[in-house]
């Protein structure tokens, strides 16, 4: 199947939008938690990457005196050659066990649209204790599964609500994201297995002791986010 490029600039002009507002209001929450803490302020980055900071902006973290561990479960998503200074560092970490941090060893836990790709509810419930206890601050996002399309497979809406046999019959024969359609059943199922969209009721639950929002586009509910200040 093939896609039409407009297609993919409007795919790509959509998630810069909500990209840039989401930046912004990181911004000034971090500035908000730093006001409460003297000497250098540690974020620690669930899943992150050195990209996505760039974007924040490596002169912000560098007025603010922060400085940003990325944690990933995936050394390649790293890039390391690009943790060129004191300000990011990058390690290999499973974000769901965290055990060579000991409560607060950080200052702010950062997670953007990575709890639905851990696993299964109790490794999801792993992932928000390490969250929860790793720093007095966190914020967490996530797209939510009430929204018609899964950012991560944009191209086909209503793609996450359909079975998984569907699911796996789409992976195979059409290009649903960024990536093209995978005719291997295994390497398929592992798209179809490694997002698992929350709703508001169980994301709750994780984050019992958060402020908790929509992220709206045209007034429905895009993504959910976990604040605690």
């Amino acid at each position: 199947m093939t896609v039409a490029k407009g297609h993919g600039r409007w795919l790509e002009r959509f998630s810069e939008y909500f990209r840039k507002s989401r930046n912004q209001h990181l911004k000034k929450l971090l500035l908000d938690a730093r006001s409460h803490k003297s000497g250098r302020f540690r974020i620690v980055d669930l899943g992150g990457s050195f990209a996505y900071w760039q974007a924040i902006g490596i002169d912000f973290l560098q007025e603010s005196d922060m400085e940003v561990t990325c944690i990933n479960y995936i050394e390649s998503e790293l890039k390391y050659y690009q943790f060129n200074n004191d300000i990011i560092k990058a390690e290999v970490g499973d974000a769901c066990n965290m055990v060579s941090y000991g409560n607060n060893s950080f200052d702010f836990v950062h997670s953007n649209s990575v709890i639905e790709h851990v696993g299964n509810f109790s490794r999801m419930q792993a992932f928000a204790n390490e969250v929860r206890r790793l720093a007095p601050c966190y914020y967490v996002q996530t797209p939510y599964v009430g929204f018609p399309i899964d950012p991560h497979f944009p191209r086909l809406p209503f793609y996450h609500w359909l079975p998984k046999s569907l699911q796996l019959e789409a992976q195979r024969h059409l290009k649903l994201g960024w990536a093209n359609p995978v005719k291997d059943i295994a390497h398929a199922m592992r798209h179809v297995d490694g997002t698992e969209l929350l709703d508001l009721r169980r994301f709750r639950w994780l984050f019992p002791d958060a402020r908790l929002y929509f992220e709206r586009f045209l007034l429905l509910p895009k993504s959910m986010i976990a604040e605690r200040i």
